[in-house]
């Protein structure tokens, strides 16, 4: 392999291109990692995505991406209904993967991606890295050294709302400006908990650890959305409720619901026997942690306290989408593992999938992954 690592870009649609292709062809990366080629089946859209990103291969099937590409690793940025198949088929080829989020959609999926990496000494970096960011790991310790008394309960969750029918690149007439929001909203890999929660999820589980029991109510609220004068069909669950056992009776409710928010964007709520930790603030008054200064001046972001969001990557959209694939190339490049995890992504898969699968049948569900 070549002193940076060469990319190939999975999709390229609304993640891709608000936010991957644009970070990973500035000037400041090139020494690390270079797009080698794109990929995406919708006539035209992989070749307009080259030329407005100088990348220099383009396809319109992964295939041809892993036969032709010149790649050493792989980011995955399709519908989540693919990213079991898409992995594998990387994997098998040789290339390290980054994947968006959702890894996969089961446990046994995961698994098997799990195990062919080892086998193949390949590396894997599952997004969300929530715990990479330092509030996140100075919350743990928070609750850890007893800020809060004796830990009692904890919630998290997101919403769907309209944000995938609003989003800027789907609006347009060109083929990199019309992309269709339909499979957020269909089984397998739609709905709120694959695509939102989740990243609530990896916050939770990640300053608390594993969970051990799942029970749930889910199903679909919303049968049809509006986008572009169509109606578009409904079918993955978008009302989820959600319990969480993390023994010794410390519980938490999460949610993945078509409407509506009882925590601070994607950050979990604590509560215990001395306090609250609510969003940002500890006890109603905001807490301090690595780089808060930075993160509270004028038109900053807590994600500016990301390792790679530097410079002209603080003004580019999905930041921490960003993060996590350049914690791959570091990985691939200079063998230092990243804590966004395949096994943690594994875990709360398992939660999601069991959740599911609580609703259906009205049992709670034991867990079996840790991480």
């Amino acid at each position: 392999m070549s002193d940076f690592v060469r990319m190939g870009v999975v999709g390229a649609g609304s993640i891709s291109i608000r936010g991957i292709m644009p970070h990973l062809s500035q000037e400041d990366v090139r020494d690390r990692v270079r797009m080698a080629a794109v990929c995406d089946p919708a006539p035209g859209r992989a070749e307009a995505a080259g030329e407005r990103f100088s990348v220099p291969k383009h396809f319109t099937t992964f295939e041809e991406l892993l036969e032709r590409g010149d790649v050493d690793a792989v980011t995955i940025a399709s519908p989540i209904s693919l990213h079991y198949e898409q992995g594998k088929q990387a994997l098998l080829a040789g290339k390290h993967v980054h994947f968006n989020k959702t890894m996969t959609t089961t446990v046994e999926e995961a698994n098997e991606l799990l195990a062919l990496a080892t086998e193949r000494d390949l590396r894997i970096v599952a997004s969300p890295g929530e715990m990479i960011r330092p509030h996140n790991a100075h919350i743990k310790e928070l609750i850890a050294s007893g800020a809060l008394g004796t830990l009692v309960w904890a919630t998290c969750g997101a919403a769907f709302g309209t944000y995938h029918e609003r989003e800027s690149v789907r609006h347009g007439d060109d083929v990199l400006q019309n992309a269709d929001p339909s499979w957020y909203f269909r089984k397998p890999g739609g709905g709120p908990l694959y695509d939102m929660t989740v990243y609530a999820l990896h916050a939770l589980t990640g300053i608390l650890g594993p969970a051990r029991r799942v029970s749930a109510m889910s199903g679909v609220r919303i049968a049809e959305r509006e986008f572009r004068g169509e109606m578009l069909a409904c079918d993955a669950d978008d009302n989820s409720l959600i319990t969480l056992d993390f023994g010794d009776a410390l519980f938490a409710f999460v949610y993945g619901t078509a409407a509506g928010a009882i925590t601070r964007g994607f950050a979990p709520s604590f509560f215990g026997t001395d306090g609250a930790i609510v969003g940002m603030r500890l006890n109603a008054e905001p807490f301090d942690y690595p780089g808060r200064g930075i993160a509270d001046g004028e038109g900053a972001s807590v994600q500016w306290l990301l390792p790679h969001v530097t410079g002209p990557h603080r003004e580019i959209e999905e930041q921490h989408v960003y993060e996590d694939v350049m914690q791959l190339v570091d990985w691939v490049r200079d063998g230092a593992p990243s804590i966004a995890t395949a096994e943690h992504a594994r875990h709360v898969i398992e939660i999601i999938e069991c959740a599911y699968r609580a609703a259906e049948t009205g049992q709670t569900q034991e867990l079996q992954t840790e991480f």
